[in-house]
C-alpha cells in the first residue's frame, strides 16, 4: 500500500512537468519571434514516453518539387528542422546540423521544413551552397507546421526550431529557438535512440 501513492505521485509530477514545459514552449512560440521574425531565445521540451500523442502526419512538396512525407521516416527516430535561408540563427546552426546528420546517417532520419522563403530558388541556392544532405518541405506560409499543433505548438514565427520524433513518429522533444550547442541535439537524439534499443 505504501508504494502505491509514491507511484501515483511520480506519475502526477511527470505529467505536471510535461504540461509546464509545453506551456512554456507554447508561450515562446506564440510570440512574434523577435522584431525580425525569428526567435533569439531558446527553450527545450522533453516529452516522456507515456505522455506522447499521436504520430505526426505531414506530407508536402520539396524544394525540387518532389513529394515528401514524414511517414517515410517511420521506424527510426527523425529530426525535423524548421528553417529559412533569410534567418541568421538558421544559417548559423547549419554546420552542426550537417555534421549531426552525417554522424547519425542510417539510424536517424532528417527532414527540413523551409518557412517564409519567397521562392524555392532562394531556398535551393542556400541548400546547394551549404551542401545540406537532407530534403526540405517548402512551406512559405508555414502551413506545414500545423501538423504539430496537437503535440507542440509551432507557427511561422517559431523559427528556428528542431523537433525530435521517436521511431513511431511522435514528438519526443523539441528545441524552440536557436540550437544552443551541438551537444544539446545529440543528447536528445541519443535519448530517443536508447528508447528504441531498450
Amino acid at each position: 500500500m505504501t508504494g502505491q501513492p509514491s507511484r501515483f505521485l511520480r506519475r502526477f509530477l511527470s505529467t505536471l512537468t510535461v504540461v509546464v514545459l509545453l506551456a512554456t514552449a507554447v508561450g515562446c512560440s506564440g510570440g512574434e519571434g523577435g522584431e525580425n521574425g525569428y526567435l533569439t531565445t531558446v527553450s527545450t521540451v522533453e516529452v516522456p514516453l507515456e505522455d506522447r500523442t499521436d504520430p505526426i502526419d505531414l506530407d508536402g512538396t520539396g524544394l525540387d518539387d518532389e513529394a515528401l512525407s514524414l511517414a517515410e521516416l517511420r521506424g527510426q527516430p527523425a529530426v525535423v528542422v524548421v528553417w529559412g535561408s533569410w534567418c541568421p540563427p538558421c544559417r548559423k546552426e547549419v554546420p552542426d546540423l550537417i555534421s549531426i546528420a552525417g554522424e547519425y546517417d542510417g539510424r536517424v532520419g532528417f527532414l527540413g521544413i523551409n518557412v517564409r522563403d519567397k521562392s524555392t530558388d532562394d531556398a535551393q541556392a542556400f541548400v546547394r551552397s551549404k551542401d545540406i544532405p537532407y530534403p526540405s518541405i517548402y512551406s512559405p506560409d508555414g502551413e506545414a507546421l500545423l501538423a504539430f499543433r496537437d503535440s507542440i505548438r509551432l507557427g511561422p514565427t517559431t523559427i528556428p526550431s528542431i523537433v525530435m520524433l521517436d521511431a513511431e513518429g511522435r514528438v519526443a522533444s523539441a528545441i524552440i529557438g536557436p540550437l544552443p550547442s551541438r551537444t544539446t541535439l545529440t543528447t536528445l537524439i541519443d535519448d530517443v535512440l536508447a528508447e528504441s534499443d531498450g
